[in-house]
Parts: structure tokens; sequence; C-alpha cells
């Protein structure tokens, strides 16, 4: 067993770095209670963690490198334990997103790559493919765990217990660390406009698809104003030029990595390990299983606390299945990799996950309860277990060990992309939806013509609240009971129609990603 120790403590820091998102989701209700803030806030605090990890991630991984191994993940676990604590004791949103979104993700972009590498430092051959099975599979059942532990806690205690907790931890996971091995600290520049054109590229990207909801993604719904002048160029949604800007930044970023590679100046990405197909492959599928798990996990448990009126511990009840499944399939991966081929594995995973979203789509109901709800977590669970248990080992064994660190960054920076992503695209597109089916539906209702003119001219976004707020508002607003009663319906209806929309795209989104793993290797990675 002590040969395992080292894996044991990486197992350990892993599980915490995965478990927080996922714990502030099944929290967003007592969060936005406890902090006197709303729906969109929370989607732009989880979003931003997400982004920050992967902006950062290539810069935390370099940084690694030139701090020395086993002082990058120090460095990194005290950081992130600052922020923890910070979280914890947090008093609005903005400190939240302080403590949470900035300074612990920035403590995660130096952890995260050091975890990788440190695994290669201390393992060979086989023992090396059952640590990396041993970490996707920690990381799997963290994402599993996460809402039942945050839904306890939260429930029982508060959501602020889950970082005081993670503040010990890191602590511990300091103190044990001592015993690793490192490598020696590498006497190299970090290239600076390289980190910014990364960083910038992938925010102008994930911001623009954030705020879809608000500005609108070509034709502008409302437009952002500097000096009291409205911005929309040429009539064109600003989202549209922050997203074609960011693909051109990271274009640019790329082609200037190659230039620097070439010259041996030290590029903050090396390119030339993308020419590996399997790399290629491994990374797409890695960020396009974090889509849709990040997507889920954020519109599910959103419909559940602020529609439905659960709280955190039944929310994580209801996803108990997609938890049960995760953990078990990632034990039945790792335990495949010795008679199975990654494609294998990865194929029938990506077909079990893209069977999950579309039986969550059949699923939508009022209360999404019934089989075929519980299928759909469970489905969703095995197929993101399964392709936990593989990923890491053929990023992994798709470079040089040297190389180890700097994949320990891109697997960091394509997983976090990816959870940025699906948080960002497909939580505006539910709230986007929202609007319009309120908007459209009140309309055709039976309301006063003065009600649905003044919803037609002034509603640009709707709130995610539950439906009794809508009547409260309404009851305020001058309403009668009957016209309130009408208008929290016909806000129920459209929430659930904008479920059904955002996991229609959801659904698309899952069945294009089978086409990423063509390259993963028909053979057993050794």
């Amino acid at each position: 067993m002590k040969k395992w120790s080292i894996v044991a403590i990486l197992a350990v820091t892993q599980f915490v770095m995965v478990l927080d998102s996922t714990v502030m989701n099944v929290s967003i209700s007592a969060v936005v209670k406890d902090l006197n803030t709303n729906v969109n806030s929370m989607q732009a605090a989880i979003t931003f963690y997400t982004l920050t990890m992967a902006a950062l991630m290539l810069l935390g991984a370099k940084l690694d490198s030139k701090l020395g191994l086993l002082r990058g993940f120090a460095i990194g676990s005290v950081i992130y334990g600052i922020g923890s604590f910070i979280t914890a004791i947090s008093p609005n949103i903005g400190v939240l997103m302080l403590g949470w979104s900035f300074i612990e993700a920035f403590g995660a972009v130096l952890v995260i790559p050091a975890i990788a590498a440190l695994v290669a430092v201390h393992y060979t051959g086989k023992d090396r493919v059952t640590a990396y099975a041993i970490i996707g599979g920690i990381s799997g059942a963290a994402a599993a765990a996460g809402p039942l532990i945050g839904g306890f806690i939260t429930t029982y205690l508060s959501w602020r217990y889950v970082f005081f907790f993670e503040t010990i931890i890191m602590i511990f996971v300091l103190i044990a660390s001592r015993k690793f091995s490192t490598t020696p600290p590498k006497p190299e520049k970090i290239n600076v406009l390289s980190a910014f054109m990364s960083a910038l590229g992938m925010g102008m990207v994930v911001f623009g698809m954030l705020q879809s909801k608000v500005w609108g993604w070509v034709e502008p719904i409302s437009k952002p104003t500097i000096n009291g002048q409205e911005i929309a160029p040429f009539g064109i949604s600003i989202v549209a030029y922050l997203i074609l800007g960011g693909i051109v930044i990271l274009w640019v970023f790329l082609n200037y990595q190659k230039k620097l590679e070439h010259q041996k100046k030290n590029p903050l990405l090396q390119v030339s390990m993308l020419k590996s197909k399997h790399l290629r492959a491994g990374l797409g599928v890695l960020m396009a299983q974090y889509m849709i798990i990040g997507a889920i996990f954020f519109v599910v448990p959103i419909y559940l606390q602020m529609v439905n009126g659960l709280d955190a511990l039944s929310t994580g009840v209801k996803l108990m299945p997609l938890s049960v499944a995760l953990i078990l399939f990632s034990i039945i991966g790792s335990k495949l990799v010795s008679k199975k081929s990654p494609y294998y594995i990865v194929r029938v995973g990506q077909v079990l996950l893209v069977l999950g979203t579309v039986f969550l789509l059949v699923a939508v109901n009022k209360d999404l309860t019934g089989i075929p709800f519980a299928l759909a977590m469970f489905l969703g669970g095995a197929g993101f277990g399964l392709l936990a248990s593989q990923l890491g080992n053929v990023n992994m064994s798709a470079v040089k060990e040297s190389q180890s660190s700097e994949v320990g960054g891109l697997q960091g920076t394509f997983q976090n992309l990816g959870s940025s992503l699906g948080t960002a695209l497909i939580g505006s597109i539910l709230v986007a939806s929202l609007t319009t089916g309120f908007i459209n539906n009140v309309a055709a209702s039976n309301l006063p013509q003065s009600t649905k003119d003044y919803v037609s001219t002034s509603v640009k976004t709707v709130q995610i609240v539950p439906a009794s707020d809508v009547e409260q508002q309404a009851l305020k607003a001058g309403y009668t009971q009957q016209e309130a009663d009408e208008i929290a319906d016909i806000y129920k209806e459209s929430q659930l129609g904008g479920l059904r929309e955002a996991l229609f795209f959801l659904v698309i989104i899952a069945v294009l990603t089978i086409f990423l793993s063509r390259n993963i290797p028909k053979t057993i990675v050794k």
C-alpha cells in the first residue's frame, strides 16, 4: 500500500478540485437567498470559476515547471485554501466571486497540472496507467458525490461549511505532500503576451455566450452602454463581436505559439504536441464531456430548486442515480483498461451520454419525476464514468514523460473550458427561451391588453425565480388574484418550455461530440 500513498494524496486533492463546482450547483438557491443575489449572478460566478481555470491553466503548467512541481503544488494549495476560506465567510456575491471564482481558481491552475505531472514522476508502466485511472475515477466520484455532500451540508448546516472543510483538507494535503519527489525548477521565462492572449481569447468567447441571454446573439435584445452611449456597431449585438473577436485572438495566439516554438523561445503552448491525433482526440472528447455534464449540473438543479422549490439535499437525492452510475462505471472503466481498447470504452461512454441527454429531454415534466428522469441520470453518469476512467491516460500516453506537466495544463484548460461553455451556453439558452416563451405566452393569454403591451415592450430578460415570487410581484403591482395566478401559471409553463429547449440543444451537442473520438487509440494504452 505504501507505493499508492502518493496517488492517494493526489486523489484527495483532485477530489477537492472537482467537488467545488458540483457543490455550488446544488446550493444555488441557498446561496441566492443567503447573499441576497439572483440566479444570473450565480451563473456568472460558476462560469467565471471554470473560465478562470481554463484561461490560466497553461500558465499554471508553466509556473509549475519554473517553480518545480512540488513547490508549484504547495503554492497552489495555499492559494486554494485561502480562496476557500474567503468564500466561506463571503458576505455578498462580490466577495464570493473574488474568493471562489478567482482566488480558488488561480490556486487550482497550479495544483491541477502538478497532479498529472506528479503521477508521471512517481509511477511507470502499468502502475502509471492504474494511477491515472484512479485519478480519473476520483474525478468522476467527486462529480458524483458533490451533489450529495453539498446537499447534505447545505441543508443541515450551511453551504459555507463545505469551503471551511476544503480549507482544512488543503492544510492536510500541504503537510502530506512533503514526502513527494519533485522535479528541479527550470530557469525559463514566462511569455506574458501569450498568457494574456490565451486568457483574453477564451474570456471573450465565454463571456459573449454568457451575456447572449441579455444582449442577444446577433440582433440586439438590449445594448450595453459606455458613458451613456449604446454599443451595437452596425446594429449587431456586441455578443457576436465578442465571440468572433475571441476566436480571432485564439487563432493569432496559436500561430504565435508555433512561431515561438520554431524559434525555440519557450512558448506557453507547445503546438507540436497537438500533432498527436490521440492527444487531439482525447482533449476534444474531454472538453465535450465536461460541456455536457457542466450544462446538466447547472440547468437541472436550477429547475429543481428555483421552480420546484427543492432544497439542496433533495436536489442531491434527485441526482443520485447519476452519482451512483458515475462511481460504478468509473470503477468498471478502470477494470476494463487491461482488456478493452480506450476507443471501445470511450465510444460506449459517449453513446451512453447521448442516451442520457435524450432521456432527459423525454423526461421533462413539471416535477422532473418518473423512470425516464432516473434513467437519464443513470445513463449520463455511466457515460461520464467510463470517459473519466480513460481520458487522462489517453492524453498522458500521447506525449513524452517530460511533457506531462504541459499536458496536465492542457487537460485542465479543455476540461474547464468545456464546463464554462456548457454553463454559459446552455444556461443562457434556458434564460433566453424562458424570456421568449413568457412574452409569447402572455401575448396569447386572456390578460388585459395593457399587460400584454407592457410585457412585449418592457421585458428584456426574465429572471429564474419561483413562480410564487412572480405571483407576489403581480399582486404588489396591483393585479387581481385571478390575474396574478394566471401570470404565475404562464411563467411556470414558460419555465418548462425553456428547460425543454435548452435540453434539445444539449442533445444536438452530445450527438455531434461523438465524431471527436475517431482518433482515440484502438489498441490498449500502456
